[in-house]
């Protein structure tokens, strides 16, 4: 049985476990924090991620936390809506719904898939050898047939595969992210936009609603935290914007500067590694892909080197612990010879242009949510109602490209 070494314990790297043991690989995840309490509070998983995660068996249990219905769409600061469709029209047209979910919830989805031993917790990995195989941790060596490197934006993977590459940029924008409950009343989901500034209201399941917001840049947290930096900010915004933000609690409330990768990589492979997620595509959140992105990344590197190596659906026991043996404990039972085998240069050519495309369309539109020029956020907004006015049909294709992906078919 082929092995496989899963670099992080995020949404990607679980996905990667889970995608890559249903296709007879053993697998063992490498995650150095001790608990997988995850960073971030909620995260929307659109219909093409949803489609990749039923060939993980998620995706129905996803399906079940849909909380999005009525009106949706896009606002000015005093509550006129510029842009408008509805849930309903999205699932006409996409066959899915966007479901908008805590983290930690779609973490646990997965993490239930992964066959016990599977996960290493607080295990470092120092260095990866792309053409033996050979990981370096904190717990002593493993080695691989495949190596996915799911090390997130700071990938020290991918810094030592692509050393000439710039990395990380700053995007322009400080972020916050929060949980509130639902209040009382009509709630319409969707984002606001003002000048340079963003709000996004997004109903989840048990009663709660996750927010979240940009700005440009703004150093270190001001006065009193970042509830009421927020208060600031957007508490004369439309209804219920405030009321959310009196009731979230600060604990809950997440602040950051936002990076992304701004120059795609030239592969996301290198020998027997596969980068993955935002070790390979880190974008801004603006289209709500980035965790749709490494769920597609999963899957479609576990068909090409499924198809590759000659490994398949086994119906057994899947991934497992002890497969990777640990420093002085022997060989992998299959380690392929040649890392070509693998098919990754399958993998680059059916995921790199892709997701360069949808990382180029979201730091637009993040650059876009910056202006704040009078005129010219007269000028977006007078643009951005016009469009509106045509109906769902033109608000909806601009998504078509991206929401009507389909997993590949073994």
């Amino acid at each position: 049985m082929s092995h496989a070494v899963v670099i992080g314990g995020g949404i990607g790297g679980l996905t990667a476990a889970a995608a890559l043991s249903l296709k007879g690989w053993s697998v063992t995840v490498c995650e150095r924090a001790g608990s997988l309490e995850p960073v971030g509070s909620g995260l929307a998983i659109a219909p093409n991620a949803l489609k990749a995660l039923d060939t993980i068996g998620v995706g129905d249990d996803v399906r079940k936390l849909a909380a999005m219905q009525g009106e949706a769409g896009l606002r000015r600061a005093d509550g006129r809506w510029l842009v408008r469709t509805s849930a309903e029209a999205a699932l006409a047209r996409f066959g899915d719904p966007t479901v908008l979910l805590l983290r930690a919830t779609l973490v646990s989805l997965l993490a239930v898939r992964l066959t016990p031993g599977t996960l290493r917790l607080g295990t470092t990995v120092h260095a990866v050898d792309p053409h033996t195989g050979r990981v370096s941790t904190s717990e002593g060596d493993l080695h691989g047939d495949l190596i996915v490197a799911a090390d997130g934006i700071q990938s020290a993977v991918r810094r030592s595969l692509f050393p000439a590459h710039p990395g990380p940029v700053h995007s322009g924008v400080t972020s916050w992210r929060a949980i509130a409950p639902r209040p009382e009343g009509d709630l319409r989901a969707g984002e606001t936009w003002g000048p340079g500034q963003v709000f996004g209201i997004m109903p989840l399941a048990d009663g709660l609603v996750y927010c979240y917001a940009t700005a440009p840049a703004r150093g270190e947290v001001g006065a009193g935290g970042p509830k009421a930096e927020l208060i600031r900010l957007f508490g004369d915004w439309h209804d219920p914007i405030l009321r959310l933000l009196a009731t979230a609690e600060e604990q809950t409330i997440l602040r950051h500067d936002v990076f992304c990768l701004a120059a795609p990589l030239p592969a996301f492979h290198v020998g027997r590694v596969a980068l993955l997620g935002d070790a390979a595509h880190a974008m801004t959140p603006n289209m709500g892909q980035g965790a749709c992105q490494a769920i597609e990344d999963a899957v479609v590197l576990a068909h090409v080197t499924a198809h590759a190596s000659g490994t398949g659906a086994t119906g057994g026991s899947g991934a497992t612990g002890d497969s990777g043996t640990a420093a002085g404990g022997g060989s992998p039972t299959s380690v392929t010879g040649d890392p070509s085998a693998l098919g990754l240069s399958g993998y680059t050519a059916a995921r790199l242009d892709r997701t360069a495309k949808i990382m180029r369309r979201s730091r637009a539109i993040c650059r876009l949510t910056l202006w704040s020029n009078p005129l010219a956020v007269r000028a977006r907004e007078t643009l951005m109602s016009l469009a509106g006015r045509l109906g769902d049909d033109v608000t909806l294709r601009q998504f078509e490209d991206v929401f009507t992906w389909r997993p590949p078919v073994t």
